[in-house]
């Protein structure tokens, strides 16, 4: 009988979500069953069960380890307004636009996210918010008040753009949403001007 390494089980299963991920992500939760999402994985559909109880199990995992690299990915960034504009701009992209299995999950399937069963919307509640606070960590380490105010009307913004800009069927719109939306991220991240003088109800008392 064939031996397998210490960590075949977790590297098998570790495939299959990554597999499964890229599929959602290009054809939605239901665009495919068990038998493709296997076939993708280079699995049988024994295989499968000796990993995840069902399709929805599956899909609650890859939604929480989506999120969690998306997560793990904001936390390696020096903290500071200069690692949440590269975020921007790597979101922003017509290279990330252009290949949704590669790409965010919430701008994939956030529509989707919201009909599935309860362990799934859970994994992606619990995704967001440590995906919020990572960002907001950023904008308060450069003393930005209301940080995660930011971090939440970014996070939306982003996701929206992203989806408009995917939507569309002229390419030169789809552009302009982008550049439009990296210019409202920024105004976002980096907050209206600080005032300078002397407020003007002192200047009329005065």
């Amino acid at each position: 009988m064939a031996r397998y390494a210490p960590d075949h089980k977790d590297q098998t299963r570790q495939r299959m979500v990554e597999t499964s991920a890229r599929r959602f992500k290009r054809d939605g939760f239901d665009g495919s069953g068990i038998a493709t999402l296997v076939a993708d994985a280079g699995l049988t559909n024994g295989a499968f069960y000796g990993h995840f109880a069902s399709k929805h199990d599956l899909i609650a995992t890859v939604v929480a380890e989506q999120l969690a690299a998306q997560v793990a990915r904001v936390e390696t960034l020096p903290l500071g307004l200069a690692s949440v504009e590269v975020v921007v701009d790597e979101y922003l992209s017509p290279g990330h636009r252009d290949d949704p299995g590669e790409g965010c999950p919430s701008a994939a399937l956030l529509d989707e996210i919201t009909r599935q069963e309860p362990a799934a919307r859970q994994a992606y509640t619990d995704g967001a918010r440590a995906l919020i606070d990572a960002i907001a960590r950023h904008l308060a380490a450069d003393d930005v008040p209301q940080a995660r105010d930011r971090a939440i009307g970014l996070y939306s913004l982003l996701i929206a753009s992203l989806q408009l800009a995917r939507a569309v069927t002229d390419l030169d719109l789809s552009d302009q949403v982008l550049a439009s939306a990296r210019d409202n991220a920024m105004r976002i991240v980096t907050g209206p001007a600080p005032t300078s003088g002397t407020p003007s109800s002192s200047r009329a008392a005065s």
